[in-house]
């Protein structure tokens, strides 16, 4: 038995899914890195923003130094969200009694754009970033907070590397 629209439609899918990976090589070769947190600000999270940018840039630097080239697009990070989860520890037991399940999530939620001298968008990969609440160490250290904003970009900067492969 055939059926033309369900061809028609694995056809559709399969030349969509064909795409992505040719659109996330174009990522290969950048000129620099730089991150836009401007989204965040509306939210009011000032010197937690700077440092988020900051972080972020930095770990962008390192995970791509080997790919920056003079004259080449601009690796752009749009962060859209940052979400630290109030962590009071003890993640506890999760279901089936096993330690670590269940616990508190922390979120940095953004999207890499490739950007050309004329300022087009050449490429765009979206990604989103989670990692445990207890990633800055103990909760109740003052500097906890700071230590998961930077994981959090650590982690973020290194799992794009990772998703936009080189040319």
């Amino acid at each position: 038995m055939r059926v033309p629209g369900l061809a028609a439609a694995f056809g559709l899918l399969a030349g969509a899914v064909l795409t992505v990976p040719a659109a996330a090589q174009n990522f290969g070769r950048i000129g620099g890195v730089a991150v836009d947190a401007r989204p965040l600000q509306a939210y009011a999270r000032g010197p937690q923003t700077e440092a988020l940018r900051a972080d972020l840039t930095e770990a962008l630097r390192r995970s791509f130094s080997d790919r920056i080239v003079r004259g080449g697009p601009t690796l752009v990070v749009r962060v859209s969200g940052l979400s630290l989860t109030p962590y009071a520890g003890g993640e506890g037991f999760g279901r089936g009694g096993s330690l670590g399940g269940g616990g508190a999530t922390d979120y940095l939620d953004g999207e890499a754009l490739l950007v050309g001298r004329g300022g087009e968008i050449l490429a765009r990969h979206p990604q989103l970033s989670a990692l445990p609440a207890s990633s800055g160490g103990a909760w109740y250290d003052p500097a906890s907070e700071r230590r998961r904003v930077a994981a959090l970009a650590e982690h973020y900067a290194q799992w794009l590397r990772r998703r936009l492969p080189a040319q």
